[in-house]
């Protein structure tokens, strides 16, 4: 029975283990993200032929932000070491429609792997910790399945029954706080500044570019949020969950901003003037173009 432990679970992203999906699998948009366009199945030109980035240490300043942004959580070396046993789309050239294919269902697996691990440690949600340990442990098996059976796998289904325990999950926690239901919000650019947010429902909100310097999200539910450019400076985010590292990264903040134990700041909120974030997308390639929404699932 596997644990909650994201190393264990293989949830963290291993690049020296992958063939290099993300930048081959993905396609993105020159914008403010990406400094050209790429097609899905074309190889980025910085990738190199032992599948690492040719400009990884300057990635934002030669503009390609949102390539620092994006986590597959550890869906790229359990496609290629354990999917596909180590043979990469450059010596079996006719596996690379279906390696790409199942990179995207896999990462979708490993994300629902993150969430359920999470939900495991909240203690409020101990109700609903056997059905969450019976989703976890039937998602990992999903993992594990050969390429065609993947490839064909109804992911979005799944998905729908994980989330329902997900959402049971939050409600347990956020119970007795009034916290607010700002639940797929259209909040781009909207002042939130000082915000008393503390166990909101901020599902899959667009926060993209939102002023929430010094707002209080103590326990609020950042599932699938979208804090693109949103501004964090000052804010408490003490006991949100559902919140990764990957839309941390694609936001702003500082030093005064509080974070869950489990979350690391990003060393680029410190750079300069400490006030810079990244509008890349969390979404993963297509991350969206500039000013353009990207598709929810939640």
């Amino acid at each position: 029975m596997p644990g909650t432990n994201p190393r264990e679970l293989g949830l963290l992203a291993d690049c020296e283990s992958c063939f290099g999906l993300c930048c081959v699998a993905l396609p993105f948009s020159a914008s403010a993200d990406f400094a050209a366009d790429k097609d899905a199945g074309q190889p980025c030109h910085n990738l190199r032929d032992d599948f690492r980035c040719s400009i990884h240490a300057q990635l934002r300043q030669r503009g390609y932000p949102g390539c620092t942004v994006f986590d597959c959580f550890g869906a790229g070396q359990k496609v290629s070491q354990v999917t596909y046993e180590g043979r990469s789309w450059r010596q079996e050239p006719g596996t690379a429609g279906q390696m790409y294919a199942v990179f995207a269902i896999m990462r979708q697996l490993h994300e629902l792997l993150w969430y359920l691990a999470e939900a495991l440690t909240l203690e409020a949600a101990a109700p609903v910790h056997a059905g969450l340990r019976r989703a976890l442990d039937e998602t990992e098996l999903l993992t594990r399945r050969g390429a065609g059976e993947l490839e064909r796998l109804d992911v979005a289904a799944h998905r729908a029954g994980v989330n329902t325990l997900l959402l049971r999950a939050s409600e347990l926690v956020r119970a007795g706080q009034r916290g607010k239901d700002r639940r797929g919000a259209d909040l781009i650019g909207v002042r939130l500044r000082g915000a008393g947010l503390r166990a909101a429902d901020l599902r899959g909100a667009y926060l993209i570019g939102a002023d929430l310097r010094g707002a209080d999200l103590r326990q609020a539910d950042l599932i699938g949020a979208d804090l693109r450019g949103a501004d964090l400076a000052g804010a408490d985010l003490t006991g949100a969950f559902f919140l990764t590292q990957a839309q941390l990264n694609a936001a702003k903040g500082d030093a005064a901003t509080r974070l869950p134990a489990a979350l690391t700041r990003p060393a680029h909120w410190l750079a300069g003037d400490g006030r810079r974030g990244d509008p890349g997308a969390q979404e993963g390639p297509r991350r969206a173009g500039k000013g353009r929404r990207p598709r929810r699932r939640r």
